[in-house]
């Protein structure tokens, strides 16, 4: 009983830092989105399939924190 009991508590605990994770990973998404910046999808395609390695999420990010062209 005891054993499940930690067993279960590890699991949350791992599905919290998951989550936490998860939100991390696209920062530069949710950056891009809120900033309204022209071509955000490309950012979140960016941050999809190369955000895994540290040079793709950089990238991401400069995408989502670049200066909008005035209108």
């Amino acid at each position: 009983m005891l054993l499940g009991l930690l067993l279960g508590g590890a699991s949350f605990l791992l599905s919290g830092f998951g989550l936490i994770g998860l939100v991390l990973y696209f920062v530069p998404t949710v950056v891009a989105f809120v900033r309204k910046v022209p071509n955000s999808m490309s950012v979140f395609v960016v941050n999809l399939f190369l955000g895994w390695s540290l040079i793709g999420w950089v990238v991401a990010l400069a995408l989502a924190v670049r200066t909008k062209p005035s209108s």
